[in-house]
């Protein structure tokens, strides 16, 4: 089997010499040809956030608020310290266009590493990787043509596994956040984490629209393999809110859990 990230390695960003992130084809998201899809932009700044607080310490939660969309054209990505202690530190992240309209902005929690041993802890059942299949990207509906965030992204599913309505599971494999520079664990899993709403949905986007207006990512283990996955689930109300929940996985098991708060509307 050939798989997309076989074929091209294009990155989801390319960084200009005066420090603005320009969008490649990767970056796009599905609803508008000229914006990027969330969950690249989450690892830029986790990036941000990281450089910021230095190796450690572990990110261990990263809360973006999205308040408009993010040109693909460029950002600014800007990190600070709230907080640094020898146990634990925290960030404040803005992303700005090229205009300097705020776009979004998140807080990150830090804890400092440690070496403990062998410590007790739960067993649960994981996906597996063997296990699964060759499938579409779990919203079949892309309001432009042109390559975007679909295009570029790995999808396989459980032997068997829900491939329409309601829960679901997907392993996922992306493309590098950056061309030149190995991203770290935390930023690869990002562009995941943001996909709970996408991976699973109620109603297709013909009856239903629904986008998220943040995410909030909860790691308690850094990732070590390329292929990540998502147990998603997306609760919908009639006051046309609802929330998506996901638990991420890396091919060892979980490390991590997702939440995005959602916006429900009628399709246009």
């Amino acid at each position: 089997m050939v798989l997309k990230s076989d074929m091209s390695r294009l990155p989801y960003f390319r960084l200009r010499a005066d420090g603005v992130f320009v969008g490649n084809d990767p970056a796009r998201g599905p609803w508008s040809a000229e914006h990027c899809h969330a969950g690249p932009v989450s690892g830029l700044i986790v990036r941000a956030a990281e450089s910021e607080i230095g190796p450690d310490k572990m990110l261990t939660r990263l809360t973006v608020d999205l308040l408009r969309p993010l040109p693909l054209s460029g950002l600014r990505v800007a990190a600070e310290t709230t907080r640094h202690t020898r146990t634990l530190a925290t960030t404040r992240v803005t992303v700005h266009d090229l205009d300097n309209t705020l776009c979004a902005v998140a807080t990150t929690m830090h804890l400092a590493r440690r070496d403990l041993g062998p410590v007790p802890n739960v067993a649960l059942s994981s996906p597996q990787l063997a296990d699964s299949v060759d499938g579409p990207f779990p919203i079949g509906e892309i309001r432009h043509d042109l390559p975007g965030f679909a295009t570029y992204s790995d999808v396989l599913y459980p032997k068997g596994g829900n491939q329409g309505v309601g829960p679901k599971t997907i392993w996922m494999r992306t493309p590098p956040l950056l061309g030149d520079e190995v991203q770290s664990p935390i930023q690869a899993l990002c562009p995941l984490a943001d996909c709970g709403n996408g991976i699973s949905w109620n109603a297709p986007t013909t009856e239903m629209g629904f986008m998220n207006t943040d995410l909030t990512v909860q790691v308690h283990r850094e990732p070590v393999s390329d292929w990540l996955a998502s147990e998603s689930v997306c609760h919908w109300q009639p006051s046309g809110i609802g929330m998506s929940q996901s638990v991420l996985y890396d091919t060892q098991g979980p490390v991590g859990t997702a939440l995005q708060t959602l916006v429900l509307f009628p399709p246009a």
